[in-house]
């Protein structure tokens, strides 16, 4: 196959595809003007065990639960069809996005155009109903709907985790409860390291990624949905630190930015099952020491940090897609800053919340940014709390954040409430350090 089907045969997955008879309804082979609902279909189908493998031979009258989790699937139809076999194909883990199914017609027309024509489906939670009509038409699409609004997972519970003690670097973390509580001590796990990134991944799960243990370094570890830090994942991508991380599509994270001895602007895609993907092309100006968070349900912004020519401190911010695309630089909002923090906050983490950090005058700042549903920026709001930088931030309690940790070493935190008002200083807990990670989990 070659070429790929256009907008003609909206193979996308933007809604049912069929020819539409006079009364705007869809001709199917029920008959015409009577539409097939995918209840009906997926009620005669046979449903098989999850595919995960990167091609596969569909039988006519089964479904398949794709799982492109770790790559895409290459999905050969029947060489031969008769009129009313019907095929469904459903995105078993939301993965289509990253990668695709793209259907092999083996020889019999798709929706009117023969297999010299590729088709390809790339949506997130799509489920796509094909039935073979005739051998001019071939098989059609009498479903094609993707599930939008997947359960946003609003995660409970936060962790902080490595960073630089008075003792030294160290792995050690501590869990943040429903209520924002952070608790003692956790016993370190991986590699003892410092300017690192963390973010959350799969809907319930976290991961803490690149740093400096003497030297930078790319590995992760894996956080569970319970706040089990797991042990060293070797590394992929570039080794860096001074970079930020944060969750996009609902499901799925980002690395980005950093230094290995020049400012970076690649990134690196977290899968919803915690597998870092190699280096994407870094787009916007490189920077090392700004930070990241979600915000509008899906979505993530990188911001602030500082650069490789003056003015070096800088406030611009770069959006990330629900499909993990970065874009161009957006002009700065508010004071250019670097070593702040972010984390997401209000109703199914819709909003963000940039705050503290050091400004170019060298000052330790407590003042913070709230980021929109929809990605923009607010001017400075007054700090409240204890100015510092070198800290870190996560989610908590689904609808609520914390700031914590920082240089000095301290390790007040200060809570987010679900409208971005940042209360006062809260008495530390566990070992006072700076340039730690944190997120959310649970």
């Amino acid at each position: 196959m070659s070429g790929i089907i256009g907008s003609k045969l909206n193979v996308r997955g933007s809604g049912p595809i069929g020819k539409l008879g006079t009364d705007g309804q869809v001709l199917t082979s029920a008959g015409a003007g009577k539409s097939i609902a995918y209840e009906d279909i997926a009620g005669g189908i046979s449903w098989q065990a999850v595919e995960t493998g990167s091609t596969m031979t569909a039988v006519a009258g089964n479904g398949y639960p794709i799982d492109t989790t770790s790559n895409t699937c290459t999905i050969t139809l029947p060489a031969s069809a008769s009129v009313g076999d019907t095929l469904v194909f459903s995105d078993y883990a939301r993965n289509w996005a990253t990668n695709k199914i793209i259907i092999d017609s083996n020889g019999l027309n798709y929706q009117g155009e023969d297999d010299t024509f590729t088709v390809e489906y790339s949506t997130d939670g799509l489920s796509l109903a094909i039935t073979y009509m005739d051998a001019t038409q071939g098989w059609i699409p009498t479903t094609d709907d993707d599930v939008t609004d997947v359960p946003v997972k609003a995660n409970d519970y936060g962790i902080f985790g490595y960073g630089v003690a008075a003792a030294g670097i160290t792995a050690v973390s501590n869990l943040v409860s429903n209520a924002g509580v952070v608790a003692t001590d956790v016993t370190g796990v991986g590699t003892a390291r410092h300017a690192l990134a963390a973010c959350e991944y799969g809907g319930d799960k976290g991961i803490f990624g690149y740093g400096n243990d003497g030297s930078i370094t790319a590995v992760t570890n894996l956080v569970s949905n319970a706040g089990v830090v797991a042990t060293d994942v070797t590394g992929v991508g570039t080794a860096r630190d001074g970079l930020m991380a944060c969750e996009y599509g609902g499901n799925k994270g980002i690395f980005g930015f950093g230094d290995n001895g020049s400012r970076l602007s690649l990134t690196n895609l977290v899968s919803n099952a915690g597998v870092v993907a190699t280096d994407t092309t870094g787009v916007g100006t490189a920077r090392r020491q700004g930070s990241a968070c979600e915000y509008g349900e899906d979505k993530g912004i990188f911001g602030f940090g500082w650069t490789a020519s003056s003015p070096y401190y800088t406030g611009l911010t770069n959006l990330v897609s629900n499909t993990g695309v970065v874009a161009t630089d957006t002009a700065a909002v508010g004071t250019a800053k670097r070593l702040g923090a972010a984390c997401s906050y209000g109703t199914n983490k819709d909003k963000g919340i940039f705050g503290f950090g050091i400004n170019s005058s060298g000052a330790a700042t407590a003042h913070t940014n709230l980021v929109s549903n929809t990605g923009v920026v607010g001017s400075d709001v007054t700090g409240v709390g204890t100015a510092r930088y070198y800290l870190a931030a996560c989610e908590y309690g689904q609808d609520t954040g914390i700031f914590g940790y920082g240089v000095g070493p301290v390790s007040m935190t200060n809570l987010v409430s679900n409208v971005g008002v940042v209360a006062t200083d809260v008495t530390g807990v566990g070992t006072a350090r700076s340039e730690l990670g944190a997120c959310s989990f649970g």
